[in-house]
């Protein structure tokens, strides 16, 4: 990429009082412009002024204008991850590299059920230390039935009580929330009845909120948990999207064109049913999660789980509050060291996360685990279903890859290598598509008047590079990123500047 003043050599420092926004407007000239519509790619120019987008098309250059030459690489709204845990430690690491590596403007949090209460603080927060990108939040459940119910949370919730969580959930779709995000497969909203959520969901709908979903089962009660988010779009009148749509269950493993049929019957009889998807065959989540009915005396179900929904070798422990010398090691090696059966030993693990958490509710995080269970034809199924969008499910610290290579991963698997997706789809899904699905407004395409939230990268060369076994290694091919309108990541290296706004529904 190459800039200069329309009429004057680019001085000296001009980088920096680019990423800071100091000057006035910016021309992009030279880019084959994707602009999140699905539309074919057009050689046009873009000009930003501040935080929007305010021309596109043959474009002159104005006097005393910036010029960015783009030397023929693909220009695309900045893209919008889904479902994403990014938010966990993000002060740590505000720049947010290991997104903006990958050309991610945007990241929707407050997922599974677990959000911060009440989110007018967290946006509070948010403008007082911004990050490097955008900031969308769901309300979680969980967190409202943790405040509602307290340590008494595995029963239904009595009418007060969930009197209490709509109100609460009232006042953050006032202050933005997105609307509603439960966990239904995690403690406390495990415990929760359909109609306890479905109250809920209705309270989401009348402030125009959303639903998304956790599924209660991603494996053996998949389609009662598929009906029961059906269920809930239908009866609450609102739009619901499932969560990290997968089939964890061996069994099942194929069945993905069943599954999008069904989902498809649902859009067509009203429900506004929809989906985010990662392009990796292994989740992360925590130990208890394989164990649905919470006994972790039952060897029966501890054997079924490291049979059918994962195996020994297969489930890598990624944080283990208790004891961290286990953390990296799989359920298999830690069976072996310890001369010990690997299902004995990953109840083992799951009574002492279980007593640890009680007592040190202080910790965010006892254990976690990822666990290998997906086959990757149901992945690519998804993925293609139309109704589908990308996200990360990933955090900005931890030993899952997809945190820091989801976005660059599809368009070197998906468009590159297998080419089931066109790079016009591609960039639809993680952008304008998202950016509906979400009710997410004036970000996702590139048009006057949106937001200058862009990313500029050679999709010949855009590239993931994190694994397991180095999950933090940073995205390559992407040239630059702006983030309403000032340059947050230039040639590999991330700026100091921090223009992440909130954004809100």
């Amino acid at each position: 990429m190459r800039l200069h003043l329309f009429g004057s050599a680019l001085g000296l420092g001009i980088a920096c009082l680019l990423a800071s926004g100091a000057l006035g407007s910016t021309l992009i000239v030279r880019a084959k412009v994707v602009d999140g519509s699905g539309a074919p790619a057009r050689d046009v120019s873009v000009r930003i002024d501040k935080d929007r987008i305010v021309a596109v098309g043959k474009l002159k250059p104005a006097k005393g204008e910036i010029i960015v030459d783009a030397e023929g690489l693909t220009l695309a709204p900045g893209f919008i991850d889904a479902h994403s845990h990014h938010d966990r430690l993000a002060e740590k690491t505000p720049e947010m590299a290991m997104l903006t590596a990958q050309g991610v403007t945007t990241i929707v949090v407050g997922q599974d059920g677990e959000s911060a209460l009440p989110l007018k603080d967290y946006f509070e927060q948010l403008k007082r230390s911004p990050l490097a990108v955008n900031v969308a939040s769901y309300t979680g459940h969980g967190s409202l039935r943790a405040r509602a119910l307290g340590q008494d949370y595995k029963r239904p919730a009595t009418p007060g009580e969930i009197a209490r969580m709509s109100a609460e959930l009232a006042e953050d779709l006032r202050a933005g929330s997105l609307g509603l995000s439960t966990g239904l497969e995690y403690d406390p909203g495990i415990y929760a009845t359909p109609e306890e959520v479905i109250a809920l969901a209705k309270t989401a709908a009348a402030g125009g909120g959303r639903y998304i979903s956790h599924l209660r089962s991603e494996d053996v009660k998949l389609d009662a948990a598929i009906d029961e988010i059906i269920t809930i779009g239908q009866q609450a009148r609102l739009p619901v999207q499932i969560s990290h749509l997968k089939i964890g269950l061996v069994d099942r493993w194929g069945e993905a064109p069943a599954i999008l049929a069904k989902l498809d019957a649902a859009r067509a009889q009203g429900v506004d049913i929809t989906a985010d998807v990662y392009p990796y065959s292994y989740w992360q989540s925590n130990l208890s999660v394989l164990l649905p009915e919470r006994n972790f005396e039952d060897r029966d179900a501890a054997r079924f789980a490291l049979t059918k929904l994962t195996t020994p070798e297969g489930l890598r422990i990624a944080v283990f509050a208790p004891d961290p010398s286990v953390v990296g090691k799989t359920i298999a090696q830690i069976a072996s060291e310890r001369h010990a059966d690997p299902v004995e030993t990953y109840l083992a693990l799951t009574r002492q996360s279980d007593t640890y958490g009680a007592a040190h509710p202080e910790v965010e995080r006892v254990d976690a685990v990822i666990g290998s269970a997906m086959a990757e034809s149901d992945i690519a199924a998804f993925i293609g279903w139309k109704y589908a969008v990308i996200c990360s499910d990933g955090m900005t610290h931890g030993l899952h890859p997809r945190g820091f290579g989801a976005f660059a991963k599809i368009l070197r698997t998906s468009v590159r290598e297998q080419r089931s997706l066109t790079l016009e789809q591609a960039v639809r899904k993680m952008s304008g598509q998202a950016a509906a699905q979400l009710g997410i407004a004036d970000r996702g395409v590139i048009a006057p008047g949106r937001h200058a939230d862009l990313v500029l990268f050679d999709p010949a060369r855009i590239a993931d590079h994190s694994d397991l076994d180095h999950p933090n290694a940073l995205a390559t091919g992407v040239r630059t990123v702006w983030v309403n309108g000032v340059i947050v990541f230039d040639k590999g290296v991330p700026t100091s500047a921090r223009p992440g706004q909130v954004v809100r529904r």
